[in-house]
């Protein structure tokens, strides 16, 4: 996490650097940027898993017959940031992977 801390109404908050990258996330047996839920959802269920609807409303959750794994996402795509995606990659190795913009 880089950036530059600031002192701000009383709080310290960490503000991103301009020059700091955007990842994505990139579906290796095809080669293509994953760039919404919808096909990230199609390539999940090809995988083996499912949609969750029990949990929070303001999450997609998706889950293993197989496996006590649980991919919690925001359900804001825009939200959508490196820490979720490289909890995909170590969900589904040698699936994805997670690269610069």
């Amino acid at each position: 996490m880089s950036g530059v801390w600031v002192f701000r109404n009383g709080v310290y908050h960490l503000e991103a650097e301009a020059s700091a990258r955007r990842k994505v996330l990139v579906h290796l047996p095809t080669g293509q940027v994953v760039s919404s839920y919808s096909s990230l959802e199609q390539i999940l269920s090809e995988l083996g898993w499912e949609r969750y609807y029990g949990g929070d409303p303001d999450r997609f959750q998706f889950h293993k017959q197989s496996s006590i794994d649980l991919i919690t996402l925001p359900r804001d795509f825009a939200r959508f940031n490196s820490i979720h995606m490289y909890d995909i990659v170590i969900k589904n190795p040698n699936i994805f992977h997670v690269r610069d913009q």
